[in-house]
């Protein structure tokens, strides 16, 4: 297989304006909706549903809404909509003028916004920073999880998905990579979502059989990786770096792996980080990965999430010959 076919940081379209209006510090890494992708139908549907909604619940209070990224930044919006939604006294000035201001009011929303979503940090979508750069992916990802939680049965359009570029600034210069990610759920995705539950109840009510589901995935694993003189013993501090995941698909999906691509001994969080991307990326453009995955629950070692990625590969490759 071509080795450039592995290449997925080459220069996307609308970086460099992008590289123009942003500075990245060295170790920052930001992440975009690629402008071509801004001109989805279903996500112009997503974003006129939530204007109208967010019009709709705050008519009394005579709020309109234009444009969610531009009006909504400095959380005087995001104040009223919980306050109106969740009956939440928020202890925060009605507007803040200065971004110092902002930025705090923000902080307040968004730990109310977590705390009533009972959400840990490592599954927000956003953050104060993002919100208040105008980030649409993070403003979408914020209105879709309050709206899903307040208003359930809001009709939102199903399986809206984006286009991506992460820009990273490295000790070896700038690194892009692209990716698809979803806003809204993708309910055509009903094997993955079968495959969700059944590890919920293999976590949650069969722990017995947890350890004999390791030890094929262990045997599975070593099968593949053994060549390369690596052997696994622990499934979530071994594939937290993402270096065996990567070396892992290197040989079921027979790919030449570039060294300059990775990095084979992380000594960074932000270089896990980059290896487990790198994975994702490789298993999506691979048709292997049909649902959604946070790249920092494989970092901090979640079982569950790696065992599920493990499952993907193995049930394509598990008669594959070494």
């Amino acid at each position: 297989m071509d080795p450039d076919f592995l290449n997925v940081f080459t220069q996307p379209a609308g970086l460099n304006q992008f590289l123009a209006e942003n500075v990245i510090a060295q170790g920052e890494k930001k992440k975009i909706i690629k402008p071509t992708s801004r001109n989805n139908p279903k996500l112009e549907e997503l974003k006129l549903l939530l204007i109208d909604w967010i019009n709709t619940t705050l008519k009394e209070e005579h709020i309109v809404v234009k444009s969610l990224e531009e009006d909504l930044y400095d959380g005087l919006v995001l104040h009223h909509l919980l306050e109106n939604l969740g009956s939440l006294k928020l202890d925060v000035d009605k507007i803040a003028l200065t971004e110092k201001k902002q930025r705090q009011k923000l902080s307040v929303i968004l730990e109310a916004v977590a705390k009533c979503l009972q959400l840990e940090e490592s599954q927000l979508k956003w953050s104060v920073e993002s919100i208040l750069a105008k980030d649409l992916l993070s403003t979408l990802h914020l209105l879709v999880a309050i709206a899903k939680h307040f208003k359930p049965n809001l009709a939102m359009p199903p399986n809206v998905q984006v286009e991506t570029i992460t820009i990273e600034n490295t000790s070896r210069g700038l690194k892009t990579a692209n990716a698809v990610e979803y806003i809204t759920e993708n309910k055509e995705n009903l094997e993955a979502q079968s495959k969700d539950d059944a590890f919920d109840e293999l976590f949650s009510r069969a722990p017995d059989k947890l350890d004999a589901v390791k030890k094929v995935f262990l045997q599975f694993v070593n099968q593949h990786v053994g060549k390369l003189g690596l052997n696994v013993k622990d499934i979530a501090s071994q594939f937290a770096d993402g270096v065996i995941l990567l070396l892992l698909i290197g040989q079921l999906e027979g790919y030449f792996l570039n060294l300059r691509d990775f990095f084979l001994t992380p000594a960074s969080t932000t270089e896990m980080l980059h290896n487990v991307n790198l994975a994702l990326d490789l298993l999506a453009d691979g048709g292997l990965l049909n649902f959604s995955v946070n790249s920092e629950d494989i970092v901090n070692g979640d079982m569950k999430t790696i065992m599920r990625i493990l499952y993907c590969l193995y049930s394509k490759y598990k008669t594959k010959e070494t």
